[in-house]
């Protein structure tokens, strides 16, 4: 073999693009699995506030109907417990504030009952680098109570 052909050959292996691939793959599959990482966090999110609003809704609805505070405090409770776990959200504290002051409007007026869920949700199992551990949701929903009907004060 003459030099000739041996120099071009070694300068084909220098510039030949072998391993390129590999190099290429280390530098961009880190940014490809945190924007899955954020797009699965996002969506947690979202998906969770969703749900949240869903538990609101259906507590203000059982606290309206009941005609005392108390059972519509203890109604409005298990409402939001049984909607969130029956949506599967897990939280990893639960707040649920209830105003119950339109159950004391007199008969013939309108009154409402309001309630407001506090979920605190995992995002530490999706183990992303300067996320937090857990996010706070807080959903507040609105129900009427019917102005006919007899309320016990």
């Amino acid at each position: 073999m003459n030099a000739t052909a041996y120099s071009t050959r070694c300068a084909r292996r220098l510039r030949g693009d072998e391993g390129s691939a590999a190099i290429e793959a280390a530098i961009v599959l880190p940014s490809l699995i945190m924007f899955l990482c954020l797009a699965i966090a996002g969506g947690r999110i979202v998906t969770s506030g969703a749900k949240i609003d869903s538990a609101a809704e259906d507590a203000a609805r059982e606290a309206s109907i009941h005609r005392t505070a108390a059972a519509a405090q203890t109604a409005a409770q298990s409402a939001a417990a049984e909607s969130l776990s029956d949506q599967g959200i897990a939280c990893a504290s639960t707040s649920v504030r209830i105003d119950t002051g339109g159950l004391s409007v007199p008969v013939g007026q309108v009154g409402t009952v309001t309630v407001t869920v506090t979920c605190t949700v995992y995002l530490s199992d999706l183990l992303l680098p300067g996320l937090p551990g857990t996010r706070t949701l807080t959903s507040t929903a609105t129900s009427v109570v019917d102005r006919y009907r007899f309320r016990q004060r």
